[in-house]
């Protein structure tokens, strides 16, 4: 877990975790920590082949949307600045803000699509968090973690507002900073 935070955070090289602990909070963790895939022993080649090819189709064509995307440096909204390059959230006063990778991943993804609906897949794929549909209701758990961030009320967010039976909405203009 401690290796996969560390190039996490300093790499976006594809991890597959491959373990033989089969607890369900290892496997979230494991996700949560930046992990593409988890796979618990035992398993096949053939399975494993396919998801490692799962991981490098799925890095591939994210790597080729950042590449779009590296010229812008940040967004902001409200008091808010999100640096793309530094990976940083910061207020209006200077004041930083901790984001895990996967908090980073789900507000840079509702940041590049301000104001539209987007589903909890569409939220998967354009974060890069997980593609595995046991895992999508952790961007449920990713929203009410950043919320408690950067909303003054989480209870009654104003930035990130769930669309019910469908997703989530980033309901304030946001500018982009190149």
């Amino acid at each position: 877990m401690a290796v996969a935070r560390s190039l996490r955070d300093t790499s976006a090289i594809p991890i597959v975790m491959l373990t033989g602990v089969r607890d369900e909070a290892d496997r979230v963790m494991g996700l949560e920590l930046g992990a593409d895939d988890y796979v618990t022993k035992p398993f096949s080649p053939r399975e494993l082949l396919a998801r490692i090819r799962t991981v490098l189709r799925r890095t591939k064509s994210a790597a080729l949307g950042h590449a779009r995307q590296k010229e812008i440096r940040a967004y902001r909204f409200a008091e808010f600045e999100l640096n793309l390059r530094t990976r940083r959230l910061k207020r209006g006063d200077g004041t930083a803000i901790g984001l895990t990778n996967g908090e980073f991943n789900l507000l840079a993804a509702l940041l590049a699509a301000p104001q539209r609906i987007l589903t909890r897949d569409q939220i998967l794929e354009s974060s890069r968090v997980y593609d595995n549909e046991v895992y999508d209701r952790s961007i449920d758990v990713q929203v009410l973690r950043l919320r408690r961030k950067i909303e003054l009320d989480p209870s009654r967010p104003r930035f990130i507002v769930t669309e019910r039976g469908v997703g989530y909405t980033f309901n304030s203009p946001v500018e982009v900073v190149y």
